[in-house]
């Protein structure tokens, strides 16, 4: 089917009460989730737009995302799994079971549609599949198409991100990114998940954030840490990892070096993309990037050259995608560096400024400058005051909407993320989900959030 047919189709199942209570009681059964938040959300299911000016776009997508290593658990073949594990590691704590999704996917998709939203955006683990070079695991792959097919049973659109910052082991061993052959290495996995996934992918994605090495070059550490560039910082750590595995070629996508990885990642995607099409020509096929409300500071900005030096390649490359995927979460003030949020400004969890109308910003600037389709695929807030989540949805949402009344070509909003889950070099202190996770017990409670988002994604209106 072509696109606008798969995108119908996925939105065809309106949310009954039956069909919430239905899914009500099956997550009750499986012992995991809390029951006030389904009940807001029955209550919720009946409401109707009250006004036709607050609708979004027919067909538009609402969902939620997650990333494999950050929830699977134990992507024992992972380069960051075996980092977590050196002496003097940057991460915080191991990420362990994690979310336990790898086995707990039923209840958790199951769950997201229940809430009323029509899409999941997820990504493949690269590590299980091809766990070591050459060696490409059937039963993995299976295991990724059974996620696809609770995608379509419970008329969800899925949106696949084929590498998510985790690499293979022997990868990165290689030097990842740098490596000569990583471009042909790269695409030969994505020929090999879309020959076996391919007829159920609503949109892939080949790259999460790869413009993220160049954007932590302009993003400086506080004095107490050494007032480095958070790329200099990661510089630092890559000399003890390569030294700790005797290992001088090891490089990953945070431990690499910034123009080398940059240069190998645009190589992978168009390599990516063309060996994804070659399977299925007709399949959307884009990159998500990191994005920030970039504004100029008063005085010395280099706003100019952060944008060509961060995004200019990439918005280059989306101009020849079927879409760009836009995640964005604050603003950052541009000196000749990121300047630090102002005295006093209201900060999330990860020291970002709360500000969600950088959603609205973000998408004028990258539809302008691709002219292709824009989707929000990640945005949301590092909170444990769920109050404080809410509004930053609706501020965020009523700025994407004025966007799109003027024109921007916006289709969709994924929100980070649908679990609290393993923030990479944080831990779970941080919580983007709209679900909380016991991870003692794997129950899931869905917060008030979820159901006021799920509610909108509902009605298709704010």
């Amino acid at each position: 089917m072509n696109e606008s047919e798969f995108v119908a189709k996925s939105n065809m199942k309106s949310i009954t009460r039956r069909d919430l209570l239905q899914g009500a009681s099956a997550a009750a059964a499986l012992g995991m989730l809390g029951k006030p938040s389904f009940a807001q959300a029955d209550k919720a299911a009946s409401s109707a737009p009250s006004d036709a000016a607050k609708a979004f776009p027919n067909q538009f997508l609402w969902g939620c995302a997650t990333a494999g290593y950050q929830v699977e658990g134990n992507n024992v073949n992972s380069d960051l799994w075996m980092m977590e594990y050196l002496p003097g590691t940057i991460f915080k704590e191991r990420s362990g079971d994690a979310c336990n999704h790898y086995h707990l996917y039923p209840q958790d998709i199951a769950m997201l549609a229940d809430l009323g939203f029509n899409t999941y955006r997820f990504s493949l683990e690269w590590s299980r599949i091809e766990p070591e070079e050459g060696q490409f695991s059937n039963a993995e792959l299976d295991h990724y198409r059974r996620m696809l097919a609770a995608c379509h049973e419970h008329h969800l659109t899925p949106m696949l991100t084929y590498s998510h910052f985790s690499l293979p082991r022997w990868f990165a061993l290689k030097g990842a990114w740098e490596s000569p052959g990583a471009t042909d290495l790269y695409a030969r996995f994505c020929e090999k998940a879309t020959r076996h996934l391919g007829d159920l992918v609503g949109y892939a994605s080949t790259l999460n954030e790869p413009d993220l090495p160049q954007l932590l070059n302009w993003i400086n550490l506080p004095p107490s840490a050494g007032g480095k560039t958070v790329s200099e910082m990661f510089q630092s750590n890559l000399a003890q990892v390569r030294k700790q595995l005797n290992a001088p070629e090891f490089s990953n996508f945070f431990l690499g070096d910034g123009k080398r990885t940059r240069d190998g990642l645009l190589a992978a995607h168009a390599k990516g993309k063309e060996a994804m099409k070659s399977v299925r020509p007709n399949m959307p096929v884009g990159f998500n990037l990191a994005m920030q409300d970039d504004q100029p500071a008063p005085e010395d900005s280099h706003l100019e050259q952060k944008r060509a030096d961060v995004y200019g390649p990439w918005l280059e490359a989306a101009k020849h995608c079927d879409y760009l995927g836009v995640q964005t979460y604050s603003r950052s003030i541009v000196g000749k560096k990121d300047l630090p949020p102002a005295k006093g400004a209201e900060l999330t969890q990860n020291g970002m400024e709360f500000y969600p109308e950088c959603v609205e910003h973000v998408v004028r600037y990258a539809g302008k400058q691709t002219g292709v389709p824009i989707y929000v695929t990640e945005n949301g807030v590092a909170t444990t005051d769920d109050s404080r989540r809410v509004e930053y949805f609706q501020r965020a949402l009523s700025g994407l909407k004025r966007a799109i009344d003027s024109g921007v070509d916006v289709r969709g909003y994924v929100a980070w993320s649908l679990m609290d889950n393993f923030e990479w070099m944080s831990g779970y202190t941080p919580k983007f989900g709209i679900v909380a996770v016991d991870r003692s017990t794997q129950r899931r409670t869905i917060k008030p959030s979820g159901a006021m988002l799920g509610n909108i994604a509902r009605r298709n209106s704010l």
